[in-house]
């Protein structure tokens, strides 16, 4: 009995505080791990979005405030007259901003509505459809200014060419020489560019549809309108979703096409925002001025495309 209460009295008294302080240098170790691994992969991502977009994007937001003319080094603050001056004296602000909103509605339409009717045209059961979607697609390989000056030609010549040996008066329209046919040019290349890639968006939505429902449906008499308003609509509302915001975020922010095709002419009728802000600062040398049109121009893009993703969600959710 003595023999056992000595050993007792020999084993070691554990104390909890002392597992705990033995355990603290090993989670210090794994964070420093973690830690080390984080900036290892995304801190230089990090450091090139800071560069290329947050220290100029505030860099911007401040020379809003100025009337810094983009060249000299005579920065003088003005506070918000350059934004009086863009509510109030600005009328060509004012009507490309008009512009800008007719266009970015005409063009989500037309843009979903033939993206989505080609992406059902190439899901049935025909033979060519792999053709089809590349054709489809091509256009949105083209880059924007290209895109412009090969459409320009094809306006200005290749139409003019088709209306003398057709005599049809569509031809014939003076379609970069007048405000609305200028307009409608617009919309027909951004249209032709943008819907390919739309389609292949409705596409990986309209696969994943399941068939069983589609079938069941068409046992219980349903014809192809009632399948597709209330079967294959609610299904492929989430690509609606991330068309419409990618459709609504491009419209807005056209420049390339605007500025290849037209020149925001004749006389300054189809000048876009975008096309109208960077006149405004680099030819004009007027750049507190077209910082201040840039940043009305980001909070409205920005406020408009969450609200149509906050709608679009809850829609979704409905559905």
């Amino acid at each position: 009995m003595k023999n056992q209460s000595e050993l007792k009295s020999v084993e070691p008294t554990v104390i909890p505080n002392q597992t705990k302080q033995a355990s603290v240098p090993f989670f210090k170790r794994k964070k420093l791990k973690d830690a080390g691994l984080f900036t290892l992969f995304v801190g230089p991502v990090l450091l090139a979005f800071a560069i290329i977009v947050l220290i100029p994007f505030f860099t911007g937001v401040y020379y809003a405030f100025t009337d810094w003319n983009g060249i000299t080094g005579d920065i003088k603050w003005v506070g918000l007259d350059n934004f009086k001056y863009l509510f109030t004296e600005d009328k060509q602000f004012q009507a490309s901003f008009l512009l800008t909103t007719k266009y970015t509605v005409v063009s989500i339409l037309l843009t979903n509505l033939i993206g989505f009717g080609l992406a059902l045209l190439v899901t049935q059961m025909l033979k060519t459809r792999n053709i089809l979607r590349t054709i489809f697609f091509m256009p949105n390989m083209v880059g924007g200014l290209l895109l412009g000056f090969i459409w320009q030609f094809i306006f200005v010549k290749g139409f003019a060419s088709l209306g003398q040996l057709t005599g049809i008066p569509f031809f014939e329209l003076a379609w970069l020489g007048d405000q609305n046919t200028a307009f409608w040019g617009i919309v027909i290349v951004s249209v032709w560019q943008g819907a390919g890639y739309i389609m292949i968006i409705y596409i990986a939505a309209l696969q994943n549809v399941p068939q069983e429902l589609i079938e069941a449906a068409k046992i219980d008499g349903a014809n192809r309108w009632q399948i597709l308003r209330h079967i294959t609509m609610p299904l492929v509302a989430p690509a609606v979703t991330i068309c419409l915001f990618l459709t609504t975020a491009s419209s807005f922010k056209i420049f390339d096409a605007n500025l290849s095709l037209t020149g925001g002419g004749p006389f300054k009728s189809t000048e876009m925002l975008a096309l109208n802000i960077y006149t405004e600062a680099f030819v004009n040398n007027r750049y507190g001025i077209g910082e201040a049109k840039a940043l009305i121009f980001f909070i409205v893009v920005a406020a408009i495309t969450v609200l149509q993703v906050t709608i679009s969600k809850k829609r979704e959710v409905e559905s």
